[in-house]
Order: C-alpha cells, then structure tokens, then sequence
C-alpha cells in the first residue's frame, strides 16, 4: 500500500485529492494546523505542522511516497509565502525520498494565454502571480537534476467539492439562489474549468504511473472548456430554473483594491475572464487513458449543492 502526504489536506485540491486517494486504497496523511485538522476527510491520518517549519513538514512527510504540495497561501500573501512554501515541501520529499506532486495552473503563461495550451507551450512573468507560478516550476525542474521526482497536473479554475474560496462560490454562483448568475468577463470565449473530483481523480492514476514519466514531468487536465454562454445554460439545466445575468463591477473593484489587497489582487487576474484559453490533455491521456470527466451539467449541479448554493 502507498503512502501520499497532502501539504494543505484541509484546502479545496488537498481535500478533493484525499478523498480520491483514500478511494483508491492509498494510505493518506494530512498537514493542517488547528480547527482546520477536524475538517479532514474520514480515513486520513491527520498531521499538525506548520507549513513555514521546514523541520516539521519533513517530519510529517517522512515515509511518503508521493508528497502532493496543495498549499496555498492567501491571495495577498503569495510574494511573501508561496517560494518558502514550496521549498519547504521540496527538502521534505527529498529527505523521504518521494514524488512531490503540483496542481498547476494557468497563471504561468501571463496575459498572453491562448487555446490548446500544451506542456510546451511558451510561458511568461508578466504577471505577479505567474512569476511565482514559473518559479516555484522551475525549482522543481532543477531539483530534478539531484535526483528529486515531481509532476505537475496543471488545470483550469478548479470548481466542486465542500471546500469554498474559489471564483465559483466566491462570484460566479454566489448569487444562484436570488436567481442569478454573475460572469466575470465575455460571456463568448472559452474558459477553462476543471470540476475538482475529477481532477483528483486524475492525480491518483497518474500517482499510479508515476513511475513511467521523466523526473521532472508536466502534464495538463483539460476538464471543461466553456464559454459564459455555455456555463450559465448549464447552470440552468443544472438547477432546473432560468437564471439572471450578472456582471462583476471590475471598476469598483479596482479602486477598493486601492485599500484591500485581496480585491487588488483580484482585479490583477481579470484578464483570465476576457482572454480565451483552453488545455490540451494528449500527453495525459496517453499516460492514463481517457481522462476523468463528469459531464458539465452535473459537475455544476454537484458543485452547487457541495456549497448550498442551489436552493430556491
């Protein structure tokens, strides 16, 4: 039986990822810290440590073969906690000898982000947070040269399972149940999405084949690709009731993003509503086969019910 430590268990990847690798019979530990251990799933032995004490996430860590690095810092903090973080969880699976597994995302290729996106697809730093994202890959790639294994399973906005924080709760269906529903940019481009139970599924069977990629391996899930259009007839197929269009007051948001930093960096990400993108997964399914996917209407249907946002 294989051992997997999640970084970041109580998270919305971390907690999806547990639960799918509990399911495929693997040995699941969890790092959280206080109130945030109770909200584990069932089954996974839960670790106390802070994730900005090296000596306590390689303590957690020790026995592992695979470590999946789910921690995410608040959105205002990634300048200060992001690298740290990741370093943190790089000298732990290297001390335990494991396979550090990333969730990616598409931050890494800036404003000019395009469709079928492959694993070769150029990337930029002209954004914040996409410098990070590059970054925190490229240590990983170098890492790779002392004999350090990683993968990285890069999605879309993740969306479903229990656990909020994400634009999908936060803004787009915040207000499903006053009949609703907010798009943050063109209702007619693509966007890419990926339903969170089915992208830790996917983590789990390339767990299983880790063994057959490079030391340093990307790989994208391409879940759904849909435009505003195509999401909101979903939700109302979904929700079994027609749904009001809502836009996001991007101006207002701006300039309160003057005083909170939250919301200005927020603002900073727009460009990922008005700028089509979408994934090619060929290099995935040729390693896992078809990729998991639950049809579009019932993920949405799922993922509201997981945040009570469905009701009348």
């Amino acid at each position: 039986m294989s051992t997997i430590v999640i970084a970041g268990a109580a998270g919305r990847i971390g907690h999806a990822a547990a639960e799918a690798f509990l399911e495929a019979g693997w040995t699941v530990r969890g790092i959280a810290r206080g109130a945030k251990l109770g909200r584990l799933p069932a089954g996974v032995e839960p670790v106390e440590a802070d994730a900005m004490d090296r000596d306590a996430v390689t303590a957690a860590c020790a026995g592992a073969d695979v470590v999946l690095h789910a921690l995410n810092p608040p959105y205002d903090k990634w300048d200060e906690l992001a690298m740290p973080m990741a370093e943190n969880v790089i000298a732990a699976a290297r001390a335990a000898g494991a396979t550090i597994m990333l969730p990616g995302n598409v931050y890494n290729y800036g404003t000019g982000i395009c469709t079928s996106l492959t694993e070769d697809t150029p990337m930029a730093t002209d954004t914040g947070k996409g410098r990070i994202r590059v970054a925190i890959e490229e240590r990983l790639r170098d890492e790779s040269d002392t004999g350090l294994r990683s993968i990285v399973l890069r999605a879309g906005d993740f969306f479903g399972g229990p656990v909020d924080g994400s634009w999908f709760d936060l803004m787009i269906a915040k207000d499903l149940k006053k009949g609703r529903l907010v798009w943050p940019g063109r209702r007619d481009i693509d966007h890419a999405f990926a339903y969170m139970p089915d992208f830790a599924r996917a983590f789990v069977r390339v767990a299983a084949k880790r063994a057959a990629l490079p030391p340093f391996a990307r790989l994208h899930f391409a879940g759904h690709t849909a435009t505003g259009e195509a999401f909101h007839a979903a939700m109302e197929a979904a929700i079994g009731r027609p749904l009001k269009r809502g836009g996001v007051p991007w101006p207002l948001i701006r300039l309160i993003g003057l005083f909170n930093p939250v919301l200005r960096e927020v603002a900073r990400m727009r460009y990922l509503w008005d700028t089509p993108h979408s994934l090619d997964n060929g290099r995935l399914e040729a390693l896992i086969g078809a990729e998991p996917h639950t049809p579009l209407q019932t993920a949405l249907a799922e993922a509201a019910a997981a945040q009570g946002l469905g009701g009348a």
